[in-house]
């Protein structure tokens, strides 16, 4: 089986792309923060730490202090998939990511976009 091109990416590398994709659109880097926080666990301070470190996505979600349960409530299509539909973990937790990421640039509120059980 070959490992997906995105698994050993640097999140580092994808990382401004998702604040520039939010900020194009009137948000900001905070909340992006604020949504990589909700979903995985990390603080601010961890997440410069990880970013600095240029980890993978395998790497970045396996050392995930804490996956938010709420994050089984990410519903809705991104890149033609559905997210709720993937087979495959990581890739799941990935476009968790991007769907909140997406929302986010759509003018979501984050109330809405960091769901509550």
């Amino acid at each position: 089986m070959t490992t997906h091109r995105i698994y050993t990416t640097s999140f580092a590398s994808v990382y401004p792309l998702y604040i520039a994709k939010a900020e194009r659109k009137g948000r900001t880097k905070a909340e992006v923060d604020e949504i990589i926080g909700w979903l995985t666990g990390y603080s601010q301070k961890q997440l410069a730490e990880e970013l600095e470190k240029k980890i993978d996505f395998e790497t970045f979600f396996a050392q995930a202090p804490k996956l938010n349960p709420a994050r089984k409530l990410i519903t809705g299509m991104i890149c033609g998939i559905r997210v709720e539909e993937i087979k495959e973990p990581l890739m799941q937790e990935i476009r968790y990511l991007d769907k909140l990421i997406d929302e986010l640039a759509k003018g979501k509120a984050m109330e809405k976009i960091l769901r509550q059980p």
